[in-house]
């Protein structure tokens, strides 16, 4: 037998119906549609306003959609990894509700915390559960409800988020094709710049606590701006040197979609054509753990079986790295 690998077979994507528009946000806080453009490249991100849902909700969505396109039944999928950092409860994992709400029964699931990177890192595990031989059909989620955790008054944040989810199907083959490496890696230092201060153990959420407004996402952007272009480029540059990629036989740079100018500095440090890059941050916002799959699910058509794909992220804490897969339909 030759070497197993994880290949991904579908990819969908889900994003609530109501959009929230940059004419809106000017009647919520202090900037307008041309301030928020320039520096973000955001036009318009989905919220999720229903009643009663969630982050489990979206990730519902997706998956629903990804085992229709894979013909993929319920008693199938033998593991689920929610990436989120807007878990509907601190536990149980969003993962197990995903799960429970559609009727899985027989996967092993659990979430994984990585902020921005999340997908990406729950990508590369996942992969080693099908390159061993112990899982066949793993189902990676990326789900992000950000605007449950935005201060609408914040104008360095709120125009930044939006919520949404995608998933994408892992199942072993023999061929060339999947997941081929990655480069992983984090550095608590970063952890001062961006953060949600209030909601964990060491601040617990007490009505003075709340009151300071820690509840919601803090970032400080221009160390985070930094640390983002250097640690996604560098390990964009070393993935394709250490795999003999070019911008010539490259197919597709994915970046996490967090600003257009952290992304377009990359492609520039990367030596990467803008025209060979994903971007959709302009519909979605920066929905966290989901930007990376709603890429792939809005792009899918494009796609071509053997295209060289490097995926990469970053994140808070801080979180990044990159992951080079060969697209497998």
């Amino acid at each position: 037998m030759g070497k197993t690998y994880a290949a991904i077979t579908g990819v969908q994507g889900y994003v609530p119906d109501y959009i929230l528009t940059n004419a809106e946000l000017e009647t919520m806080v202090d900037t307008n549609d041309e301030w928020i453009r320039s520096r973000t490249g955001v036009e318009e991100r989905r919220i999720l306003k229903e009643p009663g849902k969630a982050t489990s909700d979206m990730g519902v969505e997706a998956v629903r959609g990804l085992l229709e396109k894979t013909g993929t039944s319920l008693d199938e999928v033998d593991m689920l990894i929610c990436a989120t950092v807007t878990a509907d409860y601190p536990f149980p994992d969003t993962a197990n509700l995903i799960s429970y709400k559609l009727g899985i029964k027989n996967a092993f699931c659990y979430d994984i915390n990585a902020a921005c990177s999340g997908f990406l890192f729950a990508l590369a595990t996942a992969a080693k559960f099908v390159e061993s031989g112990s899982h066949k059909k793993v189902v990676v989620v990326g789900a992000d409800m950000m605007s449950s955790i935005l201060d609408y008054t914040d104008r360095s944040t709120c125009i930044i988020f939006g919520d949404g989810a995608g998933a994408v199907m892992l199942e072993p083959t023999e061929e060339e094709v999947g997941i081929q490496d990655s480069i992983l890696k984090s550095d608590g230092v970063g952890s001062e710049y961006l953060h949600q201060k209030i909601g964990g153990s060491l601040n617990r959420p007490t009505p003075e606590n709340l009151a300071t407004g820690g509840q919601y996402v803090f970032q400080n952007g221009r160390p985070v701006f930094k640390a983002a272009v250097s640690g996604m480029s560098n390990v964009v540059g070393e993935l394709m040197k250490r795999n003999n990629l070019t911008a010539e036989n490259m197919a597709w740079l994915v970046p996490h979609q967090a600003n257009i100018r952290i992304i377009e500095a990359v492609s520039r440090m990367a030596d990467f054509p803008m025209e060979k890059v994903m971007v959709n941050i302009q519909k979605y916002g920066n929905t966290t753990a989901g930007t990376l799959p709603l890429c792939l699910w809005d792009y899918e058509d494009q796609l071509k079986k053997g295209d060289n794909i490097i995926l990469t992220a970053f994140g808070g804490g801080f979180t990044w790295g990159s992951l080079y897969l060969k697209w497998a339909y």
